[in-house]
């Protein structure tokens, strides 16, 4: 005995610190002595939290770490508790690592963020109150939606689709003297639900955000009968278009002709300044006049001479040759167009200039 007691004191600070009597006490030391001396069984799995021999008792609960608790009281287990810096309250806090409830991690799709292009030209339509046609043989978009979209998985695989939904339940009329539109009703029946799925899904998230989503293919219609897989709207109503972000495993219900299927793998964005009034002719000049200076497919309206007929062309000639006094009649409109005629010919008889032929485009 005496030597045990001589190799506990030989021991260093530090290695005293993780001896058995720094961990589970000088009393327990005092009675795991006892036993031993008479011969008793001293695994741990028969060591109860008392310090007393059990059959059944929880073997992790041998050893008493809590630095707060009347059983573990002694300079010892101070040190330990200083050197260690770490305290348990029960058995579940040491098996869990004495860590906290970890907040669940946050899903992927809230990182998605969906910039609209364009958005300077947009603003300046929606100042003045978009307007978009609509025929029954369907009519793109101008401007069209373009999005970048940034947040998305790179390896995850994603549908990018779009729709235009009623901004109210209201019918609208344009009044010209006042420049504005006003309510004049209320909707129209509502229409089948169309959802134009873009055509390069179903596509990874690093290719979508490598390229800037454009939806200028897509066509709006009044034909509510349309096979061709266009948005069918109503006239003199307005409209908000949306796009969707759609995870894979959430597209099980994504058609074009059902609603936008809902879920934690779906996310929406819209902008405000793409709300557009439906129209089947412009209601307001200054839509036709920023659309023709701004579509670059209505080049042919910005250049008259590709547009001109016959009357406007002898008009253009009227302009450099006046009558002296008189007033212009039919037999002198009859004589500047032989004129015309015999300029446009040369000595041989055939045609120098081609009549042109009036272009229709659509803006």
């Amino acid at each position: 005995m005496s030597e045990r007691r001589r190799s506990a004191v030989a021991l260093s600070s530090r290695a005293h610190a993780f001896s058995v009597e720094a961990l589970i006490g000088t009393n327990k030391k005092r009675k795991l002595r006892d036993w031993e001396d008479k011969g008793l069984d001293l695994s741990m799995e028969s060591l109860s939290p008392n310090g007393q021999l059990g059959d059944n008792e929880d073997p992790t609960q041998c050893l008493d770490l809590n630095p707060d608790s009347e059983q573990s009281t002694g300079s010892d287990t101070e040190v330990l508790a200083e050197r260690t810096s770490c305290s348990f309250g029960s058995h579940s806090d040491l098996t869990s690592g004495g860590t906290g409830p970890q907040p669940p991690p946050s899903s992927s799709m809230e990182e998605i963020q969906v910039e609209l292009q364009c958005a300077d030209l947009w603003k300046r339509f929606h100042d003045i109150g978009t307007e978009m046609i609509i025929t029954k043989a369907g009519r793109r978009m101008f401007p069209a939606m373009r999005v970048k979209i940034t947040g998305l998985d790179p390896h995850q695989q994603y549908y990018i689709a779009m729709d235009i939904v009623p901004v109210d339940n209201k019918r609208y009329r344009y009044v010209y003297h006042s420049s504005k539109w006003m309510v004049a009703g209320n909707a129209d029946s509502p229409v089948p639900p169309r959802v134009y799925i873009h055509p390069d899904s179903l596509a990874s998230g690093d290719t979508w955000m490598r390229q800037v989503v454009s939806f200028d293919k897509l066509k709006l219609t009044n034909n509510e009968l349309d096979d061709q897989g266009h948005i069918i709207l109503h006239s003199m109503h307005k409209y908000q278009p949306r796009v969707h972000v759609i995870r894979k495993d959430f597209s099980s219900d994504l058609s074009p002709t059902k609603p936008v299927p809902s879920g934690d793998g779906v996310k929406t964005f819209n902008f405000p300044e793409t709300v557009f009034t439906t129209v089947t002719a412009y209601q307001n000049q200054q839509i036709t006049r920023l659309k023709i200076d701004r579509n670059p497919f209505a080049k042919g309206f910005r250049d008259s001479g590709r547009n001109r007929t016959g009357l406007e062309a002898i008009m253009e000639t009227y302009a450099f040759w006046r009558p002296p006094v008189r007033t212009l009649t039919f037999e002198d409109f009859t004589t500047m167009q032989k004129q015309q005629g015999m300029v446009r010919h040369s000595t041989n008889g055939s045609p120098l200039v081609k009549s042109p032929t009036p272009t229709s485009i659509s803006i």
